[in-house]
């Protein structure tokens, strides 16, 4: 496993139900992240076309083909690992919130279509939820990842962690009236399962929310590496592999789980 890695904060304001300036600014993003050294770049949640839900059926990516073919081209261009945020796809009669895990030779790593749909923006109207896991491995390090609201189930969240994943990923589009619960639960998330956590949100408006960024890289203690503040363009962290072991090795909470009684 890579000791180090270098990862990309892509927060950018999210054009609404506009994927072609959406692909281009992702374009940009990857190409400036790449210069900068990073082993992996993270987008936030439903990049393509931000949540213009009721446009899903004119502006989903059909079969994520788009998306893979971006995401591809970018890789290889640049030998740079994706986090691919989320994007509105289309599929068989459904529309899902899907995340796509790319590695630096353009090969789907990981997907995963969004667990938990959130009422309060009407993904249960317009959405089908996902219900597979996603865990893989990325630069080398066993890694996984969440969609946005999935953060408020940390049951789910220990369910996948519970491989030995080093890096927990969560694209989102997290309104700026609720970021005080964003980095209080992503700190609680990276403690009680001893893990990196890197969560990617938008910068913005759309026509129903404001959008106020703050994405985070935190270590498996709860502190916080990066915060990107409310700028668009990208923040970078490194992630120091090596405080796993010093910190799973003094507080082994995966081997004093009691499951049998976790019901």
């Amino acid at each position: 496993m890579q000791m180090k890695i270098k990862v990309a904060l892509a927060q950018f304001n999210i054009q609404f139900a506009d994927p072609d300036k959406n692909q281009q600014r992702v374009a940009e993003l990857t190409s400036i992240a790449a210069k900068a050294g990073a082993d992996v770049i993270v987008f936030p949640e439903m990049w393509n076309i931000g949540y213009a839900l009721n446009q899903l059926d004119r502006l989903a990516d059909d079969g994520g083909r788009t998306t893979t073919k971006l995401f591809y081209r970018l890789a290889r261009q640049y030998q740079i690992s994706i986090v691919g945020g989320s994007v509105a796809v289309k599929e068989g009669g459904h529309f899902y919130n899907r995340t796509l895990i790319v590695d630096p030779l353009g090969q789907v790593v990981g997907k995963y279509d969004k667990v938990h749909l959130f009422r309060l923006m009407n993904e249960h109207r317009y959405l089908t939820a996902g219900n597979q896991e996603n865990y893989f491995r990325l630069a080398g390090v066993p890694s996984a990842s969440f969609i946005c609201y999935d953060l408020r189930f940390p049951e789910w969240i220990r369910t996948v962690a519970r491989h030995g994943s080093a890096v927990l990923y969560f694209p989102a589009e997290w309104p700026a009236v609720r970021i005080p619960q964003w980095t209080t639960m992503l700190k609680a998330r990276a403690i009680e399962n001893q893990a990196f956590v890197v969560a990617v949100n938008r910068v913005g408006d759309d026509p129903d929310n404001h959008y106020n960024g703050h994405s985070l890289a935190i270590d498996p203690l709860g502190n916080v590496i990066a915060d990107a503040g409310e700028n668009d363009g990208i923040t970078y962290a490194e992630l120091d592999l090596t405080q796993l072991a010093t910190v799973r090795g003094a507080i082994p909470v995966f081997v004093d789980r009691r499951p049998d009684l976790y019901k």
